[in-house]
């Protein structure tokens, strides 16, 4: 049978078709709407290049025939159906992966700079090495001499007049702190050793955050606890932490410090907490029956909360292992990436429960991943791989 459907869209022209109602087939999937639509925009446009598309009907993304969604949703056949079409999010171009002699750990993108995007990332056990992007290549800037432990992960977190501050967290049971110039220019790579070495802990370091004014840092371990940095103020060499939050009863596996007043944090104990930072105790605690590995915090006032656990749950359950990365994208309320152990890095939009993307260019663990650019994405894995989707 026919549906008549009226096209709309909030994109600005040459995107915009005239708001006519149309008879189609209600057998059609997303790829269908998308040749119609791109049909009426290529009329009298020579230079058209077809545009992939999204249709979203009610708020939710289509992902099945038109047919078998409003039989799905309940929706009258009788009346004219209007359909908002959106540009698709999916990945167009692979780079050439960057091999290196270990697996890469952990990315963290810094874009504050005119035109400069850092990344770091694991490059033998025990250093870190800084990046700075050339197109689609990137050249060494330093190396990062810490301890001979694994560097668990590492964080922008603050501009210190021409100086770029970066806090790594280890194994040894330390955080430390780095300095280095952007700007320099530099034909070889330099060393640069730590300016600040923050103990306390008393069991390997998993994760560090920074709050959104740079000069505290937050930290989370194997020993239960969270433990909060100074960050700013003299370079003294040896520091304890200022404060502790206490409650999680196994490893605190993910903190992130979205706003100066609140914390949140992520355990194995399958809890998930918001803590107030001047209070020093837990406003929020959600519980979820399975471990929970990473976390992120986004959305309109960051007001949403993206975990991922040691196996699948929720809407979002497309991996088949443990997820090891989430996270929300800057600019969009509705969109986030994960990877996992079963090698793949995911988009999702929380219009729809199934994957708006499958990136699959890992042959091994997908160790970490992040937003590049905007628009694209950076992962790394245990094959030693660093692959970037465009």
């Amino acid at each position: 049978g026919c549906k008549a459907v009226r096209c709309v869209t909030k994109l600005k022209p040459p995107f915009k078709t005239p708001p006519t109602s149309i008879a189609i087939p209600s057998n059609l999937t997303r790829l269908g709407l998308s040749s119609i639509v791109n049909n009426f925009l290529k009329a009298g446009k020579d230079d058209w290049n077809p545009e992939p598309l999204d249709f979203l009907i009610d708020g939710e993304l289509v992902r099945m025939s038109l047919e078998e969604f409003l039989l799905a949703k309940g929706i009258s056949a009788g009346k004219i159906l209007e359909i908002e079409y959106i540009r698709a999010v999916a990945p167009r171009k692979q780079e050439e992966p960057s091999l290196h002699d270990d697996w890469v750990s952990a990315v963290d993108e810094y874009g504050r700079l005119p035109d400069l995007v850092h990344i770091y990332w694991r490059a033998i056990p025990g250093q870190l090495l800084l990046l700075v992007s050339e197109g689609d290549s990137f050249a060494s800037v330093a190396r990062f001499l810490a301890l001979c432990f694994t560097v668990y992960c590492q964080k922008f977190i603050a501009q210190d007049g021409a100086d770029q501050i970066v806090a790594t967290a280890s194994k040894d049971r330390t955080l430390q702190l780095w300095k280095f110039d952007a700007d320099e220019p530099s034909d070889q790579i330099k060393r640069i050793k730590a300016y600040k070495i923050l103990h306390g802990h008393n069991a390997s370091v998993q994760s560090v955050a920074a709050n959104p004014t740079g000069d505290m840092v937050c930290s989370g371990s194997w020993d239960c606890q969270i433990a909060l940095w100074q960050a700013s103020g003299s370079d003294t060499c040896d520091e304890e932490a200022k404060s502790t939050l206490v409650g999680h009863t196994q490893c605190v596996s993910t903190v992130v410090w979205p706003q100066d007043e609140a914390i949140c944090s992520a355990s194995w104990d399958h809890s998930i907490r918001r803590w107030d930072v001047e209070m020093g105790k837990d406003s929020l605690n959600l519980y979820c029956d399975k471990i929970i590995n990473c976390l992120d915090v986004g959305g309109e006032g960051s007001a949403l909360i993206a975990a991922g656990t040691s196996a699948p749950v929720y809407q979002f359950s497309s991996h088949s292992s443990w997820i090891s990365t989430c996270k929300w994208h800057e600019k969009s309320r509705f969109h986030l990436l994960s990877a996992s152990y079963d090698g793949k890095v995911m988009l999702w939009d929380l219009r729809t429960a199934w994957p708006l993307a499958v990136i699959d260019t890992h042959n091994d663990k997908v160790l970490c991943a992040d937003w590049w650019k905007g628009e694209s994405v950076v992962s790394g894995g245990a094959d030693s791989k660093l692959c970037i989707s465009s």
